[in-house]
């Protein structure tokens, strides 16, 4: 795994290195915003994950997390704040962030989060000459009226047309509820569902998701995820031809 650590703290820094060098990852690290996006820029495709603090010099980590999203829609970004603050956390998701951790962290927790992320992004889209067709309904794990979704391409179609640029936790909020269609998850349940350990009832980070996931279904046809008022959400693309 190739991963950019962007932390203004040299002994968080240096403490980490230890780690990804156990681990055999070829980290890289960036000190300030500003040297963070030019590294990330040099390159945008080589990088395997993201590791990012919201508190830096020169640029700050919800304008570098944006500036990361346009040159690749779907690394992995975990951010690194100290920030307690539930609208700090989901202001970063908002902007592009897959993941939180909350300073200060274990080294082995981090660990873990990047492992669990980089698992779902190995399974990402393959080459379009490996892809299933469309009338291979075979090929798909979810096929409904609408939709289709194939778990081992990581690719999901509404009305025939590919919704782009899924990060590995929208594809498997897609997938949760695209798999009972019409069934109401809370957010306790996706939280369970979608994500490897506890939030600590922290369920705006669904709604995070949740909105990112929306504005990427509506470019390409009708909305399919729809909100279940004191409940939570449900999948239904009934109403989508």
């Amino acid at each position: 795994m190739k991963l950019l650590m962007i932390e203004d703290n040299h002994s968080v820094s240096q403490m980490m290195s230890m780690f990804f060098k156990k681990e055999q990852w070829d980290a890289q690290f960036a000190y300030d915003g500003n040297e963070a996006v030019e590294m990330f820029a040099a390159a945008p495709n080589d990088w395997d994950m993201v590791t990012l603090d919201l508190n830096l010099p020169g640029m700050d980590g919800m304008q570098v997390s944006a500036e990361i999203r346009k040159l690749s829609p779907t690394v992995p970004i975990i951010m690194l704040t100290a920030r307690d603050s539930e609208s700090d956390q989901v202001l970063g998701l908002e902007m592009g962030a897959d993941d939180y951790v909350t300073k200060p962290f274990s080294p082995i927790t981090l660990i873990a989060r990047i492992k669990a992320l980089h698992r779902r992004a190995e399974l990402g889209p393959i080459s379009k000459t490996d892809a299933a067709p469309l009338n291979d309904t075979e090929s798909f794990d979810v096929v409904t009226e609408n939709f289709k979704l194939n778990t081992k391409t990581r690719e999901a179609y509404l009305n025939g047309r590919q919704i782009q640029d899924l990060t590995p936790k929208e594809f498997d909020l897609l997938k949760t509820l695209a798999q009972k269609p019409r069934q109401v998850f809370s957010r306790e349940q996706l939280l369970q569902l979608v994500w490897d350990y506890e939030y600590y009832g922290d369920e705006r980070t669904v709604d995070a998701h949740i909105k990112k996931l929306r504005q990427k279904i509506e470019k390409v046809g009708p909305q399919i995820i729809q909100t279940v008022w004191g409940v939570g959400y449900k999948f239904d693309d009934s109403g989508a031809n």
